[in-house]
């Protein structure tokens, strides 16, 4: 248990004349706010913000709508609502969703609390409340996780419900620490909150986007290598590749917010559900213009190019029914969802997962390089979050 009169003293050392350090891969440079600047609770709020809106897109969204599509007696709308369903990782991936909650709240990626976190802040002066954040991040995440599954075959569960009601609590209770936080002076001051606001970006949101870097470079060149020689092994390196990829994009979906949502990432990475009659089309005539998309294109057009692409377009190519591909499957019928790698389109899907993972990789770097190195011609975003200008365009004045 951190002291919490030294804890406070400490930070007001530490931040002194409201200075602090906003720090890249390359270089420290110290960023003084301006005078009329926002206060770091601006920030802090967009963090819980974040907490609070996972939360709700899984137990109401990710569950909630295949749930209520299968108890409306929309069995097979209820079945392609589920997201990462050719994978079988729905209930990874929402529980990774959880964790993204875990991490932002402790200050770390490893389950530990840093000293420098909301955990450590609100155990100091509310232990009651600290403990009831705990609780319902732990109570979500064990519902998802006592799911049967795969989730697809077992949307009507009981389980299921119950995982959606937990969600429902975990996102009251972050309302309520808000609340809190918002209305208590002694924790909701810059020199509180500004080193946890440092520990919160330079240990949890960079090195997430980091590691989502690396692993969509691993995911193309496992891509690449298929198209070069397509066999079951390579398949299967896809696929695993794939599932390494998942996990730092599913953990920093409790920062959805910046450059992530401004630029599109998001929808460009993670679009669900896919048009799949459109992803057959792309294969059957190798016209990849469309998984791209510009600025001034349409709301129509981008959301047609970011169906078509992204983490599950990949997902289709190199996963059959929870399995890697193979290069034997048989097609079950004519629907879409069961096109199967053959010798005379195994150039098509090749290329196509070379191309798909390419664009993953270059947005994953895009993101990474928003936050530590200039976000949309201007200040990286990791100084305008830190410097709480959260409303910053990205354009230096």
């Amino acid at each position: 248990m951190v002291n919490m009169k030294k804890y406070l003293m400490t930070m007001a050392l530490a931040v002194g004349a409201m200075a602090f350090v906003a720090c890249d891969d390359n270089a420290n440079e110290v960023v003084t706010p301006e005078d009329d600047a926002q206060p770091a609770l601006v920030s802090v709020e967009q963090i819980i913000d974040g907490c609070m809106d996972i939360a709700d897109e899984v137990g109401n969204a990710k569950m909630g709508d295949p749930y209520d599509l299968y108890h409306a007696g929309q069995t097979e709308s209820a079945l392609y609502a589920v997201e990462s369903w050719y994978s079988w990782h729905s209930i990874d991936d929402y529980s990774n969703n959880i964790l993204s909650i875990r991490n932002a709240y402790y200050g770390t990626r490893d389950g530990k609390i840093a000293a420098n976190s909301l955990s450590t802040l609100i155990a100091a002066v509310n232990p009651d409340l600290d403990r009831e954040v705990k609780n319902a991040i732990n109570r979500a995440y064990e519902g998802i996780q006592s799911i049967p599954a795969p989730f697809r075959n077992h949307i009507s569960d009981p389980a299921v419900k119950e995982a959606m009601d937990r969600c429902d609590e975990l996102n009251e209770t972050l309302g309520t620490l808000k609340g809190y936080i918002q209305r208590t002076e002694a924790v909701n001051t810059d020199k509180v909150l500004q080193p946890i606001l440092e520990t919160y970006v330079n240990d949890v949101v960079l090195p997430t986007y980091a590691q989502l870097v690396e692993k969509n470079g691993a995911l193309y060149e496992a891509a690449r290598a298929f198209a070069a020689n397509p066999n079951n092994d390579n398949f299967k390196a896809a696929a695993d590749a794939w599932l390494a990829a998942r996990e730092p994009w599913e953990t920093s979906e409790a920062f959805l917010f910046g450059p992530v949502d401004a630029l599109g990432l998001d929808p460009n990475m993670d679009s669900w559900p896919l048009d799949q009659t459109a992803i057959v089309n792309i294969l059957n005539s190798g016209d990849y213009d469309n998984l791209v998309w510009g600025d001034d294109d349409d709301d129509d057009a981008v959301e047609a190019a970011q169906t078509v692409r992204g983490f599950h377009t990949m997902e289709f190519l190199v996963f059959k029914d929870g399995k890697p591909r193979t290069t034997t499957d048989v097609a079950e019928d004519n629907e879409a969802a069961n096109v199967v790698w053959t010798e005379s389109n195994r150039a098509a899907w090749g290329n196509y997962m070379v191309q798909v993972g390419k664009l993953l990789q270059q947005d994953a770097q895009q993101l990474y390089d928003s936050w530590t190195k200039s976000y949309e011609g201007g200040r990286a975003y990791k100084e305008i979050f830190l410097s709480h200008d959260i409303a910053d365009d990205g354009d230096d004045e």
